[in-house]
């Protein structure tokens, strides 16, 4: 049985999300982390995020992603956005108990339509990489995270 992870603390800099939505805090906890105009989120791999070899679940990692890339947007726009398209690339494995850390960037807006692009990793190993593409919703103001 692996330690779980509720019982370690997050790196330094990160701390508790609370503001996060039914689906995500149900995966949880997450945290973050923010210097200036760069953010992190992180979160330790239990082994409700694994598949049955107890290796991070592709699903997991597509969540993980989406969270991300939805964070950039709100935070370059100021207005909450929906996911249109995500495409996730697993690089590598992840196992429970690994601290995965990750960040997201805006790298295009159009007509009110948000490009994003993410990458998570443990350690210096890269576990996946990511695009996005996000619509904003008008009169919606983001969250910060």
């Amino acid at each position: 049985m692996t330690q779980d992870h509720q019982e370690k603390s997050p790196p330094p800099g990160f701390v508790q999300s609370h503001t996060r939505g039914p689906f995500s805090t149900h995966n949880g906890p997450f945290f973050h982390k923010v210097e200036g105009d760069q953010f992190w989120h992180g979160i330790y791999i239990a082994e409700r995020h694994c598949n049955s070899r107890g290796r991070l679940h592709g699903g997991m990692m597509t969540t993980f992603a989406d969270g991300l890339m939805a964070t950039a947007v709100a935070r370059a726009n100021k207005i909450t956005a929906v996911t249109i398209s995500l495409n996730c690339d697993i690089c590598s494995a992840a196992d429970i108990g690994d601290w995965l850390e990750g960040t997201a960037r805006q790298i295009g807006l159009n007509d009110g339509i948000a490009y994003v692009e993410a990458e998570a990793w443990v350690g210096g190993k890269t576990i996946f990489t990511a695009s996005g593409v996000f619509r904003l919703l008008e009169g919606k103001a983001a969250r910060k995270n």
